[in-house]
């Protein structure tokens, strides 16, 4: 049984979805964190019974923000880290520090339309299909290894909140899908690739 980590900003729905996976899974939620205090996941995280913290960003370089991170989980014997709508970029040591257990779920197909904005560019690009990849984290923005991916497709009229909706459903699906393949030792970062077994 793994022990996962979460962070959040906001609401917490991808963290919902993989609170509720967890039952038969090989994981269990033992810390929330956000940079965000007062963040809707924090609430959602504590009626659960599951430990949350916020440490806040503002003021603190980055390396010293990614410290307090890293002694928290630690502290909390954390294997695994899920960044579920984690609004920060986090430093290079940290990524590598944490390296084949940092993943993250990003709503696009990647390697297509990495960083912000995704449903706008996909819309505006007049792109048939999009959809979620959860990935190993590298020090590179959303240039990790792809774990799972899963399709919708663009309907003409989309607006970019119908597209994010309608992606949303299937990363709630997805997420606690990769994170079992992680916890269960089936996929593993090697030498930049992920290597399932």
């Amino acid at each position: 049984m793994k022990k996962v980590g979460v962070l959040i900003s906001g609401r917490g729905s991808n963290l919902g979805a993989l609170m509720s996976a967890e039952g038969s899974a090989p994981y269990r939620i033992v810390l929330v964190i956000s940079n965000i205090e007062g963040a809707d996941g924090l609430r959602r995280a504590a009626e659960a019974g599951i430990a949350t913290l916020a440490i806040p960003h503002k003021g603190k370089s980055r390396e010293a923000f990614d410290a307090e991170l890293d002694a928290a989980l630690r502290a909390a014997e954390v294997e695994i880290i899920c960044l579920a709508g984690f609004m920060r970029i986090l430093s290079d040591g940290f990524v590598r520090t944490w390296e084949g257990k940092l993943i993250n779920i990003h709503p696009s197909l990647l390697p297509a339309y990495r960083g912000t904005r995704v449903h706008e560019r996909v819309i505006e690009a007049g792109e048939a299909q999009s959809g979620a990849s959860v990935h190993f984290v590298v020090p590179e923005l959303d240039a990790g290894p792809v774990i799972a991916q899963a399709n919708v497709p663009v309907h003409p009229g989309d607006t970019p909140e119908a597209l994010a909706a309608r992606i949303l459903q299937i990363e709630h699906k997805l997420y606690p899908a990769a994170l079992r393949l992680l916890a269960e030792n089936k996929v593993k970062l090697e030498k930049g690739l992920a290597v399932f077994s």
